[in-house]
């Protein structure tokens, strides 16, 4: 029997996936390493190494390098590949090329129009068609598409988003949403749902606009705040305190901005918001925490000291600092009225 012939017949081990609402299956030598799954998607799929990311049930989030790490150890789990083909890096670096030209066309022309006299701020406007969101998309296989384009026209024009974007000088190829399908796992430990993405430091942002069910959408501020939250990837990769400074700053930023709903913070250094939903990416509610990032980085809610809160301490949180804000507004009233303070 020749070599061939006997790795035909050697078993093999199915390692079964889901990618973009899709399930694709490779049949893997029992000796085979999570390198040799990574190569043998990126020949399959066209997905490079470097941006594969595997959401594995049990086993949390895994990215390059994956090292010499036992593919049996995914055999029979629940996985969901993230990552873009080498094709739709390319499609959308030419969509993101071609809208830049065709602004540098448009400036070209207004500068080349006569000149009236208007209140409006021409480097405003300058900064505001510069730093923005290049191209909306909605994902056409999903219900309501035009209703999804005018959340995201709502998001684009959004007085706060738009005070935020020039202020860090955000510019964004593409804001599309995503299918929450291909986005939500469900286990006895619990549902992990991705509210958004970022790719590449703003080439894309991935939103979650509609429920899981396809039969409405999701809080327009939740989903507002999931989008500070990706925008602050624009910068910093990792969940670390630089992070998670930019991204409650960019908060207080499009609140305070907000002047159609009467924008406002609880201070003018804190940004409290009272939803139980918390945007985050690659991670979510797995056996009763909340892991914003995956790979054990602290979220919001984390303590001082980087641990991870369950959501029934979260929410006792909030509430005891409500109360106490209470107390506290009860007691300076009744000293205004007395003149005396409760020891």
């Amino acid at each position: 029997m020749t070599e061939q012939e006997a790795l035909a017949t050697e078993p093999r081990v199915p390692i079964t996936f889901t990618h973009h609402g899709k399930q694709h299956t490779l049949d893997m030598l029992p000796d085979a390493t999570l390198t040799d799954l990574s190569n043998e998607i990126q020949n399959v799929l066209y997905i490079p190494t470097d941006k594969q990311k595997l959401m594995v049930s049990k086993l949390g989030m895994l990215k390059a390098p994956f090292g010499d790490r036992p593919v049996t150890d995914l055999e029979s789990k629940k996985i969901t590949l993230l990552g873009t083909s080498s094709d739709e890096i390319a499609s959308l670096n030419a969509a993101s090329q071609s809208a830049a030209a065709r602004e540098v066309h448009l400036a070209s022309a207004r500068r080349n129009l006569p000149k009236v006299y208007s209140r409006r701020d021409p480097m405003r406007a300058q900064e505001e068609s510069q730093y923005t969101f290049m191209t909306l998309r909605p994902l056409p296989n999903l219900p309501n598409p035009q209703r999804s384009l005018a959340f995201l026209e709502r998001l684009k024009a959004d007085p706060g988003i738009r005070t935020a974007m020039r202020a860090h000088k955000f510019s964004v190829g593409l804001l599309t949403e995503m299918d929450p399908l291909s986005y939500t796992e469900s286990s006895h430990e619990g549902t992990t749902r991705i509210l958004g993405l970022n790719r590449n430091k703003g080439e894309v942002i991935e939103l979650r606009l509609q429920t899981d069910a396809y039969d409405g959408y999701r809080d327009y501020k939740t989903i507002r705040n999931t989008l500070c939250h990706e925008l602050a990837h624009n910068v910093h990769g990792p969940h670390d305190r630089q992070f998670w400074d930019l991204c409650h700053q960019i908060e207080r930023e499009v609140s305070k901005a907000d002047w159609k709903s009467g924008g406002h913070s609880v201070d003018e250094s804190e940004f409290y918001e009272s939803s139980e939903e918390v945007a985050y990416d690659h991670g979510g509610w797995t056996g009763g925490e909340f892991v914003l990032g995956g790979g054990g980085s602290s979220g919001a809610g984390a303590s001082a000291g980087g641990g991870a809160l369950s959501r029934r301490e979260i929410i006792a949180k909030a509430a005891e600092e409500r109360m106490k804000k209470q107390r506290q507004a009860k007691g300076e009233s009744g000293e205004e009225a007395s003149g005396s303070r409760d020891t």
